[in-house]
């Protein structure tokens, strides 16, 4: 049980992170392909590197970070994780599902 409060206090205090660092949405996405011009830095540190950092979005339905995979079969858009498996949200998304 202490094992998994420590990894719901190490989530959350990413998340805390992301959301000081990040810089807002609005100015950093692009019009025409809603993907991040620049992703934020404090996701890019938090992601695993086998995953596509050039075209990720904010999804507003859960809060979480997805990016866009090109596989041999199709195209498709995956959660954006970091190392150890877990999606990267923000603050947001984290209050909402604790509420829940």
């Amino acid at each position: 049980m202490l094992r998994r409060s420590n990894h719901i206090l190490a989530l959350i205090g990413c998340c805390m992170f992301l959301t000081a660092c990040s810089v807002p949405a609005s100015r950093s996405v692009d019009k025409e392909s809603g993907f991040f011009k620049e992703l934020p830095e404090g996701v890019a540190a938090l992601a695993a590197p086998y995953q596509n950092l050039q075209e990720v979005v904010l999804m507003p339905e859960d809060g979480c970070y997805w990016y866009r995979h090109i596989g041999p079969v199709e195209t498709t858009m995956l959660p954006l994780r970091t190392v150890a498996g877990r999606p990267i949200c923000t603050q947001a998304a984290i209050k909402s599902s604790a509420a829940g």
